[in-house]
């Protein structure tokens, strides 16, 4: 999603190009699309020229909305610990922690926007991209 968001506006990315940017499996890769298809984050075109863009602006996009779509957000009453459902009334050791990181990550995913995170991958990427210090010596 980070990788569309930074793309020219209407311009479509094709999954073989967005795997091999990316280095994630196509296979893989096409199973999380469609997830984000359904969700409403991205619009599917079929056919010669096809591909994905996102449905909306990055800055209208809650980071919380793609982390839910493709099942990476714990939902309530997970227990960290493993033993299934646990709450206030029937804790697991880690329920307190972890609660509290929940709550957490929560906020910081719904206050953050795919904008957000496009930015520091633009960022990190073009970190990766610069002259190292080790380069050979002339």
């Amino acid at each position: 999603m980070a990788w569309l968001a930074t793309m020219p506006e209407g311009e479509l990315m094709r999954v073989k190009d967005l795997s091999i940017a990316t280095g994630i499996p196509s296979h893989y890769l096409s199973k999380v699309m469609r997830r984000l298809v359904l969700a409403g984050l991205l619009v599917s075109q079929k056919g010669q020229g096809g591909g994905f863009l996102l449905s909306k602006a990055p800055e209208e996009i809650p980071f919380i909305d793609i982390l839910t779509a493709v099942d990476a957000y714990p939902s309530d009453g997970h227990c960290a610990f493993g033993w299934g459902e646990c709450d206030a009334a029937h804790p697991c050791p880690l329920h307190g922690s972890w609660s509290r990181l929940n709550e957490q990550l929560q906020s910081w995913a719904k206050d953050t926007s795919l904008a957000d995170i496009a930015k520091d991958t633009v960022e990190n990427r073009e970190q990766r991209m610069e002259p190292t210090d080790l380069a050979c010596p002339e």
